[in-house]
């Protein structure tokens, strides 16, 4: 077989294979005068070079979707100390923004006064983590409502929506209690969720107005499980919105 035939039929198998780009990376690289002087290396970058950064852009953009991140415009570095709020303690959004506490499995608990940008930087980590992790982003009251309703509906669905929210990598909880907890069923729900993701490793962020000292009040006064959510919220890192 010539060359011209044996790169024709390696372009047809990565089609057969379902590797398009590939394929289509082989065949315009063939025709072009760099093919005759790239090294075995080079050629092996040129043909999955561009498949991966593909593939790496259709999940990206598969977790932003998922995550309820598709369209945010916000991003890390904007989060910086400026004439209308600060960042304390200092240094600590350039921490978080290294995405490591999601490797590790630490929990961020953002607080601040409304509209001090406590969304703005969740959503900002959340879009960064998406290249990288399942991520989901929820209202908190949104999120409990909806599996209080799935519970009554279909138990075992119920069970395995909440399985499925232990498993992402990050998950956000936005308006952390903003209004009390008036449902017990919420408090077992945020708590069994809270507690497993901690014993399994998965990182959490959750954005509140209220000082965590004020927690419990808002969760039927169950001081076990106000406790336990507190611990788990806020046991590794916490983010403090100052408007200037």
């Amino acid at each position: 077989m010539t060359e011209n035939e044996r790169v024709s039929l390696l372009v047809e198998h990565l089609r057969e294979m379902e590797l398009p780009v590939m394929a289509g990376s082989l065949e315009q690289l063939h025709k072009s005068k760099e093919f005759a002087t790239l090294d075995r290396a080079g050629l092996l970058e040129a043909l999955i070079g561009q498949a991966y950064q593909e593939k790496m852009s259709k999940q990206y953009e598969s977790r932003l979707k998922t995550g309820n991140l598709k369209g945010c415009p916000q991003t890390i570095d904007k989060c910086i100390d400026s004439a209308d709020r600060c960042y304390l303690p200092t240094g600590l959004t350039e921490t978080l923004s290294s995405l490591n506490f999601i490797k590790e499995g630490l929990n961020v608990c953002i607080l601040g006064p409304s509209n001090s940008g406590k969304s703005f930087l969740a959503k900002a980590l959340g879009v960064q983590a998406c290249t990288k992790y399942r991520t989901a982003y929820f209202h908190c009251e949104e999120f409990l409502e909806m599996l209080v309703a799935l519970k009554v509906e279909d138990y075992k669905k119920f069970k395995k929506k909440v399985n499925y929210f232990k498993k992402f990598d990050l998950l956000i909880l936005d308006d952390f209690l903003l209004h009390t907890l008036t449902d017990e069923r919420e408090v077992k729900i945020l708590f069994e969720i809270m507690e497993k993701r901690a014993e399994l490793l998965k990182s959490t962020i959750v954005c509140s107005q209220r000082e965590p000292n004020s927690w419990p009040s808002m969760i039927l006064n169950d001081e076990v499980s106000a406790d336990s959510i507190k611990g788990r919220a806020t046991k590794h890192y916490t983010v403090v919105i100052k408007p200037q």
